[in-house]
This record gives C-alpha cells, sequence and structure tokens, in this order.
C-alpha cells in the first residue's frame, strides 16, 4: 500500500508542479514514446534474464505492492509455534516429529499456523533441519553450517531479481535518450513546416526523456531497492529460526531456545520478553493441542 501511496505521490509532484508552471498537461501524454522506452525496457529485461528471475521480478514487485512484511506478530506467531514444536520434541523424542517434518502440509501443529505454512523457504528450512537431526549422527557445528549454507543459496536467489530490476532501471534513462533522438529525426524531417506542428514535436521528443529518468527514479528504482530490502528481512527471519534451532539442539530447553530466537530479531519488531512468553504459553488450539499431546496421554 505504502508503495502504490508512493507512485502517486511521485506522479502527482511532477505534474501538479508541471501544471503550477502553466504546463499543458496533454503536451505529456506521448503513447509512442511511452511505447519506446516500455516496449524496450521490457525486451532487454526478457534478453537478459531466463524465466524463473522474471517470475522473481513479478513476485517481488506484488510482494512490494501489497506491503506485507515479516512484523512483530509474525515474530510472535512464529516464536509460539516453535515453543510448541520443540515442547513436543523434548516430551516424546525427534522420532515424535517425523510425520510432522515430513509432510507439514498434513501436521495439525503446522495447520494451525497457515502464514509459515505458505513461507515455503521457511518451512523448508525448519523441516530440512530436523530432519536431518531425526537421523542422527550430525554434530549441531555441521548442523549450523548446513544452515547457514542454505540461508546463502536463498538469500543469492532472492538477489538475483533485485538485480535484474535495477539493471533495467539503470537503462531507462539511456532508452529515454533513445526515443527522445528518434523524435529528433521525426522533427529534421517537419523542417519547413508551421511552427506549431516543429514545436509539437519537439516537445514529444523530450518528454521521451522526461519519461525515462521519471521511470528510473520515481517507479523501477525504487521497487528494486524495496525487494532488496525485503530479501534482507526474510533473510533475518530464516536467522532467526536458526538460531533458535540451534540453541535447542544443543540441549537448551524449549523456552531457552524461543528466548535465544527473540534476541536475534531486528530491534524495530522485537516484542519483549513478556509479550513473548504470554504468546508461547497462550492455551493451543485444540489441533495443536493434538499435535502437542505426549503419546502416553492417548
Amino acid at each position: 500500500m505504502f508503495a502504490i501511496l508512493g507512485i502517486l505521490i511521485v506522479f502527482g509532484a511532477v505534474i501538479g508542479g508541471f501544471l503550477m508552471e502553466k504546463g499543458q498537461i496533454m503536451v505529456l501524454l506521448q503513447p509512442a514514446e511511452l511505447l519506446i522506452i516500455a516496449g524496450a525496457a521490457t525486451g532487454t529485461l526478457l534478453v537478459a534474464n531466463p524465466p524463473h528471475i522474471l517470475k522473481g521480478i513479478a513476485a517481488g514487485v506484488v510482494g512490494v505492492i501489497r506491503g506485507k512484511g515479516i512484523d512483530k506478530e509474525r515474530y510472535l506467531s512464529t516464536l509460539r509455534m516453535m515453543y510448541q514444536f520443540l515442547n513436543k520434541v523434548r516430551k516424546e523424542g525427534l522420532l515424535s516429529v517425523e510425520v510432522d517434518v515430513e509432510k507439514p502440509e498434513a501436521s495439525p501443529l503446522f495447520k494451525s499456523y497457515p502464514e509459515f505454512l505458505a513461507d515455503h523457504h521457511a518451512c523448508d528450512f525448519v523441516c530440512d533441519t530436523l530432519r536431518t537431526a531425526i537421523t542422527g549422527g550430525v554434530e549441531p557445528f555441521d548442523m549450523d553450517q548446513m544452515m547457514e549454507l542454505d540461508m546463502e543459496v536463498h538469500h543469492h536467489g532472492q538477489t538475483l531479481p533485485v538485480a535484474a530490476l535495477s539493471t533495467t532501471a539503470d537503462a531507462l534513462p539511456g532508452l529515454g535518450i533513445v526515443a527522445a533522438v528518434l523524435g529528433v529525426v521525426i522533427t529534421m524531417g517537419a523542417l519547413g513546416g508551421p511552427p506549431e506542428e516543429i514545436g509539437h514535436k519537439v516537445a514529444a521528443a523530450l518528454v521521451g526523456t522526461f519519461l525515462g529518468i521519471l521511470l528510473c527514479y520515481g517507479v523501477a528504482g525504487p521497487l528494486s531497492s524495496n525487494m532488496a530490502k525485503a530479501a534482507d528481512e526474510h533473510n533475518s527471519y530464516l536467522h532467526v529460526l536458526r538460531v533458535l534451532l540451534l540453541s535447542f539442539l544443543k540441549g537448551s530447553a524449549p523456552i531457552i531456545a524461543i528466548e535465544m530466537g527473540r534476541r536475534a530479531i531486528p530491534a524495530h519488531v522485537r516484542p519483549r520478553f513478556d509479550e513473548m512468553e504470554k504468546r508461547c504459553k497462550q492455551q493451543s488450539s485444540p489441533a495443536a493441542q493434538s499435535a502437542a499431546a505426549p503419546a502416553s496421554a492417548a
């Protein structure tokens, strides 16, 4: 939502200032110039990037427009889920969660947290780590190395669409110049005609440069910057899960492991200890209760 608002402010300020100086708004409406710039930018994007990066750009832009980041509520929900999960492991052993990590979409506990299930990489990150722990014979240090490697690979994959969009944004002013040069060529062909016609063609050529610069610094550039911040935000989320899991695998009690994870949360969204404790010790949903109940009570 903030991204849409920001883009509207950019265009509103530019057009508003233009109108305040008695500019004619119709002069800025040059579909041919926009077609040249947008079409050429789309073409270069297709030439330079494989399909999975193009999908990443589309998903990233949609995510920026939706504006749904990882906030305090998401962290509290994740800490509560992991507290319930780790308590089950401590009471019944790692083998008790083998079915949960093999098929998280069918796990009663995980199904109580659809937002976590929808984050496929975070879900796989937790399940793959616990699946490896269940097999046994892996030291916590080696487990930490595996989690770090997973995070690095994922973060690199998230930054590729950002770099592709940023490169395209940098190319937009140049494509605007291309549109302007073509407009000048057309203008030169009209020399000797009415002054009004020549003036209109010169204005259309200059609009090409204007659109290229505006789309670069007012739309594409900020979108790529926001996508980069979202990638860093998700990497921080995975880091919290990594710290939490590693602490538990080293033998810490579930509440201590959860506290270790809380300390790794970025300061601006980090819940207080009492907030975390209250959320973790809230009565679980029926589905989560059945998932966490000891086998002896069955």
